[in-house]
């Protein structure tokens, strides 16, 4: 891992590709820019601008400022609390900011009811009326805007064919399972051809199995429907499965944007390495550009411009972490403890310079025996330490230059 450096010209991004060799004295590490023509910056198609809201003084939003592309499955993820019910909810129109405004296609929306925005909302809870059967349910917001017969009854075929649920239109929601309930509520909210699916937690009350299939198929609608989804979750899994672009918030402040890939692998501070799957989080000192030191073990890595003896966060994901039994390895450790989690051994290895690592790996190793310990350069994200309390949630605005916050 290393820090990278993207920036846009004009409709042109350039993007550094690792080309060099890092070597042992690690001096040199080259990097070639290439243009980028393989994916086309999508038209923005809404836009928050420095928006803040707070309940019983408490703030819940902190002039967030956000831009959404069209065609984008674009997901707010964040622990309760962090503010992404209330920043879908304010572009739904259910909810009003304190201050800023929100743009849609360039038009300001911010005082528009809900019934006015080109936009349709599937709840956790699916709010199917239950004294309709189902095509009564699909049907309901095409009434309301008056359309013919022949053109409901086409519609509502149309969107149960597009959910795999044909044949159920006379079927009443307390006899469908949660899976179904809930593809019920996005035929609903389909058939009126919105420009925005907006989605809060829909899948929170499916067992595991439904879940993970709904995740594609809400994929799979997204791509074939070529209309922008937004998807409020906590479950990281669900972010990076489903999405083109994550937004990662915490305290009502966006820590990061970006797809799955970099959100995973190029975490941007202590937060979103320890939100986003599991981590290795340590303390190190950066001796200098490409060496850190943890535990007192000197380490090569890949990042630069840290400066001498800095102080700074460590991230090493558990896969990343290699083990030898016949003891090569950087350091060496001991076994303690092992779980198997299916498709991989989970264990904790304490090693010889006092730190315990998280280790995830396909190889069993039984507790109590003696391995050697390393980690590829390329696999140890270096991160700076906040300067206090205040700065451990990320602002925004204060992104290091060249990094964007507009995906």
């Amino acid at each position: 891992m290393y820090n990278q450096i993207c920036c846009n010209i004009g409709t042109v991004t350039v993007i550094p590709e690792k080309t060099g060799t890092v070597m042992p004295s690690c001096n040199i590490v080259t990097h070639k820019y290439t243009y980028d023509t393989t994916e086309q910056m999508a038209k923005e198609l809404i836009r928050f601008e420095h928006i803040s809201k707070s309940f019983e003084n408490t703030d819940v939003l902190k002039d967030l400022t956000l831009s959404i592309h069209e065609n984008e499955f674009l997901t707010l993820l964040g622990p309760s609390g962090c503010g992404k019910t209330t920043t879908l909810r304010i572009l739904g129109g259910f909810v009003a900011p304190d201050k800023g405004k929100v743009f849609f296609n360039d038009e300001d929306i911010t005082d528009l009811p809900p019934n006015k925005r080109p936009l349709n909302t599937v709840f956790q809870k699916y709010a199917l009326f239950t004294h309709m059967n189902v095509a009564e349910n699909i049907a309901f917001g095409l009434k309301i805007k008056g359309k013919s017969s022949r053109e409901i009854k086409e519609k509502i075929e149309y969107s149960l064919k597009l959910v795999g649920l044909e044949g159920f239109e006379t079927r009443s929601p307390a006899s469908l399972s949660g899976g179904q309930q809930q593809r019920i509520a996005i035929a609903r909210a389909i058939v009126n051809e919105p420009r925005v699916l907006l989605l809060d937690e829909p899948l929170g009350a499916l067992d595991l199995k439904l879940r993970q299939g709904m995740q594609y198929e809400l994929r799979r609608l997204k791509e074939e429907l070529g209309i922008t989804f937004v998807y409020v979750t906590h479950d990281q899994e669900e972010a990076l499965t489903m999405s083109d672009t994550v937004v990662v918030m915490n305290q009502g402040i966006i820590q990061q944007i970006g797809t799955p890939e970099d959100i995973y692998n190029e975490p941007q501070n202590a937060f979103v390495a320890d939100f986003i799957g599991d981590s290795n989080l340590l303390d190190g000192i950066m001796i200098r550009d490409c060496l850190v030191s943890l535990g007192g073990l000197e380490m090569p890595c890949v990042d630069t411009g840290f400066g001498c003896n800095t102080p700074v966060d460590v991230v090493i994901r558990p896969e990343d972490v290699e083990l030898d039994a016949n003891g090569k390895g950087q350091t060496h450790g001991t076994v303690t403890s092992i779980m198997f989690k299916g498709v991989h051994w989970e264990m904790h290895v304490e090693s010889d310079i006092g730190i315990t690592f998280l280790v995830q790996t396909t190889e069993h190793f039984p507790v109590g025996s003696t391995v050697g310990i390393s980690v590829d350069p390329y696999n140890i994200q270096i991160m700076h330490k906040p300067s206090s309390e205040d700065a451990q949630v990320f602002d925004q605005n204060e992104a290091p230059a060249g990094e964007s916050y507009e995906p």
